[in-house]
């Protein structure tokens, strides 16, 4: 079992940044690779970010050139959100993949006001 934690979330202004952070624990050998989705009210969960082993990347095409995720070489995944817009309000997650099981974290809010 891997557990997951977020920190970071909150209330920002648009043009602003925040930064997320996700720290595993438990059963963190053999994980594939950890990320970032988010759910707005209404809308289905989505991809945000995903740090792979051997430090491939892949981003959701809404925050392309805004978003960095980063990883340590352990169990700590940030989320560095820049430039943010209020259609980036949502609920995010952090996410880990291991041994072909999703593993998911309670969530932490973004809020950007326009």
């Amino acid at each position: 079992q891997v557990q997951l934690r977020e920190s970071g979330g909150g209330l920002v202004q648009a043009g602003g940044s925040l930064r997320l952070s996700c720290v595993a624990s438990g059963s963190i050998f053999s994980i594939q690779s950890m990320g970032w989705y988010r759910e707005a009210p209404g809308k289905q969960r989505e991809l945000v970010a995903v740090n792979l082993n051997g430090g491939r990347t892949n981003y959701g095409d809404s925050v392309k050139g805004r978003f960095t995720i980063s990883r340590d070489v352990k169990n700590t995944v940030s989320l560095q959100m820049n430039s943010l817009v209020p259609e980036d309000t949502a609920t995010y997650y952090c996410n880990a993949l291991r041994l072909g099981t999703n593993y998911w974290g309670k969530g932490t809010l973004v809020t950007v006001s326009s």
